[in-house]
């Protein structure tokens, strides 16, 4: 009975075989990290595009020689072009006397490219041309 008391401690104070299991949950803990930097970087590389694509459409709405069908075509084409269709769904342009608006209403990605869709709203607004 002595000798069993004895080794226990022996046993629990011996460390070998932990750094495969350190590795591993260090391993996947720093994977985890890389994968969400990665995600956020993608997350506001989608809001930038969008809303550049929305100036560009308002900008292009706002020309004295186009309408603004021309204009939420044009932001749905870029926004295509770039990071897919499915981000163009809901392009919405408003021209009152003086202001043109797009806005664009799109998911944000949370996994890939997936997401929830209509949480991103990002508007743009550019000063409408007129011949006079």
């Amino acid at each position: 009975m002595r000798r069993i008391r004895d080794r226990v401690p022996s046993l629990v104070d011996d460390d070998r075989g932990s750094a495969p299991v350190e590795f591993v949950l260090v391993g996947t803990l720093l994977t985890l990290v890389t994968l969400a930097a990665l995600q956020f970087g993608l997350a506001v590389y989608v809001r930038n595009v969008v809303h550049d694509a929305a100036v560009e459409g308002a900008y292009h709405a706002a020309l004295a020689d186009t309408s603004p069908a021309d204009g939420a075509e044009r932001t749905r084409a870029i926004v295509s072009r770039t990071v897919g269709a499915q981000y163009a769904a809901d392009v919405v342009v408003d021209e009152t006397a003086d202001v043109a608006t797009v806005t664009v209403r799109t998911a944000v990605p949370l996994f890939g490219l997936w997401g929830i869709p209509g949480i991103l709203e990002v508007t743009a607004h550019a000063p409408v041309e007129s011949f006079r």
